[in-house]
């Protein structure tokens, strides 16, 4: 028995490609338990949050900058676009909703991340009873650095953070504001090296009175409001200050987030509107999780000043405090310029708090401090009698479809109706997948676009049989024949249709927001899944059914019988006619 050709075996290859995309979505969804994909607000109901601005004039807000935060916050909770969040302005307000969120998340979710880099002007412990302050020991290691030790920053500079992801670590303390022998920074050392002290304080760390937490340190250029300010500052783990309004423009005590340790801090350096990203990912050699921040021109040049202006200043004013939300969340040690307008946060994050901390600075700082004025949490405005309805007119439009196939194409309509039961698997684990890893929350919006798909997808193989009973009319090509040139020449309009269609989905998705925005992304999702399938399955399978006699030899009941041909194309040429 010879071989098998290629063109034998390729039909079969590719069925088997599809095959193997379906039961890997079939795994992940089963391995995630994603069976039923989470639902938007109209179907599942969420929380409403309600955002108040706040300015230090007490005046409005801007317009311009109360719009510039509507697009901030909406990026930050609906980031992909397709979680069905609504964020819209109402007077003065902000109105936030979202799909299925509880308070605390939806909290979460639109934390105003106000981010500065401010020098440290003085350092003090929180409690009223004091333990020691330990002296610096500093390191360009990117690591956390060990109990007693303060860090320090090289090219990249480090942080410690807590598990909660924005909390300096028990362990970062902060060193001696007097009395320390103070290291020598190591000027010659390359960037990304490590930086040894050149002499390591040990018996002459000393503890600041109980009475006056500043004795002893310089307290010149600091603003006597500001020192009160600091005096009467109350830290706690529970209640370390984060959320206050801090004027970049003016000095500032803040607490650390452990609720140990309270600075007095500079004017911002660098605000977080100068941050152009934030990402997480793993230090390659230590494997911990870190957050990498990358600056714009501008903040790059105001991040290489700071670092080179301080570095030779003596503790604790060689340290450059991260401020998040009013709260120091890091303030390592700098021992030598920072140039390149790149750094990092390390030490303590997992995956989740990584992530969380990244999303926030990622979407960008918002233009003005805003106060939740109110969290309610709303049931949904429609629920499971409107996604019911939603899911039988889908059930009936497709019969209807397979039924015309039927009666229209016979035995070639069995495999329309197979493309579409693959179209149909294909799309539901898509939309499994992505709601359990995009963030996808299916909405009324969603399941229209995905029941207008349908007539897209049977589309595209009508216009292949047509081409293909065209080729085999008064017997000028057999059946296989004529699936290869009906192919060569349906594929080019149905790529046409499908790329028209994608396109208007792609601008109509980012010109739109909201349900609109959720339709467009239905609908570009199907048109790829219709490429797919036609490509991967309709057309291996029909350069297979052209094998058989029942559909070569052109059976009565294949659809492909001269006699049905024959009326087929009067009835389009009287079509023409008239």
């Amino acid at each position: 028995m010879a071989p098998p050709t290629s063109s034998q075996i390729k039909p079969g290859r590719t069925l088997l490609v599809l095959l193997a995309i379906i039961l890997a979505m079939g795994a992940a969804t089963i391995l995630q338990k994603a069976f039923i994909p989470k639902f938007g607000l109209d179907l599942a109901g969420g929380t409403t949050v309600t955002l108040s601005p706040e300015t230090l004039d007490k005046k409005a807000p801007p317009e311009e900058s109360l719009n510039r935060a509507v697009n901030i916050i909406r990026d930050r909770v609906n980031g992909t676009g397709i979680s069905d969040a609504q964020v819209a302005k109402s007077g003065s307000n902000i109105l936030i909703q979202i799909p299925g969120a509880g308070q605390e998340q939806a909290q979460k979710l639109v934390t105003t991340a106000e981010l500065r880099f401010r020098q440290v002007l003085a350092i003090g412990p929180a409690q009223d009873t004091p333990a020691p302050l330990p002296s610096a020991a500093p390191s360009g290691s990117p690591a956390a650095t060990p109990a007693g030790s303060a860090p320090a920053a090289s090219s990249e500079p480090s942080a410690s953070a807590s598990p909660a992801g924005r909390a300096l670590s028990k362990a970062l303390t902060a060193p001696s504001p007097s009395g320390t022998a103070q290291p020598e920074p190591n000027t010659s050392a390359s960037p990304g090296a490590s930086t040894e002290p050149s002499a390591l304080p040990t018996s002459r760390a000393t503890t600041p009175p109980a009475d006056d937490p500043l004795a002893g340190q310089d307290l010149s250029g600091i603003d006597p409001a500001v020192l009160q300010q600091f005096k009467d500052l109350k830290c706690s783990a529970t209640n370390f200050g984060q959320g206050q309004q801090d004027d970049p423009d003016k000095q500032y005590a803040a607490c650390d987030t452990s609720g140990q340790i309270k600075y007095i801090l500079d004017k911002a350096a660098v605000r977080g509107t100068e941050l152009a990203d934030a990402s997480a990912g793993t230090d390659p050699t230590t494997g911990e999780w870190i957050v990498q921040v990358d600056f714009k021109s501008a903040g790059a040049t105001q991040f290489a000043d700071v670092t080179r202006r301080i570095t030779t200043l003596p503790q604790p004013r060689n340290q450059l405090a991260t401020v998040l939300d009013g709260a120091v969340i890091v303030a390592p040690t700098i021992n030598e310029a920072i140039p390149g307008g790149r750094a990092r946060i390390s030490g303590g994050f997992t995956q989740v708090t990584a992530s969380d901390l990244a999303d926030q600075l990622k979407y960008g700082a918002l233009p003005l401090k805003f106060v939740t004025s109110s969290v309610v949490s709303v049931s949904s405005t429609l629920g499971a009698d409107q996604l019911r309805g939603g899911l039988i007119s889908g059930a009936i439009g497709l019969a209807i479809v397979m039924l015309y196939l039927l009666l229209y194409y016979r035995g070639l309509g069995a495999v329309g109706i197979a493309s579409l039961g693959v179209a149909t698997i294909v799309t539901y684990l898509s939309v499994a997948v992505l709601s359990e890893n995009a963030g996808f929350r299916l909405s009324l919006p969603h399941i229209i676009g995905l029941v207008v798909s349908i007539g897209i997808t049977a589309d595209s193989f009508i216009v292949f049989f047509e081409r293909m009973r065209d080729e085999m009319k008064e017997g000028r090509r057999s059946m296989r024949a004529a699936v290869e040139v009906a192919w060569r020449r349906a594929r080019r309009t149905i790529l046409v249709a499908d790329a028209v269609m994608f396109i208007a989905a792609v601008v109509l998705y980012f010109l739109a927001v909201g349900d609109v925005a959720g339709f467009a992304f239905a609908m570009g999702l199907t048109t790829v899944i219709d490429v797919v399938v036609v490509f991967l399955f309709t057309k291996p399978l029909m350069s297979l059914v052209a094998r058989t006699k029942f559909f070569s030899k052109g059976h009565k009941l294949s659809g492909l019988d001269a006699e049905r041909m024959a009326r087929a194309e009067t009835s389009s040429q009287t079509m023409q006619e008239a």
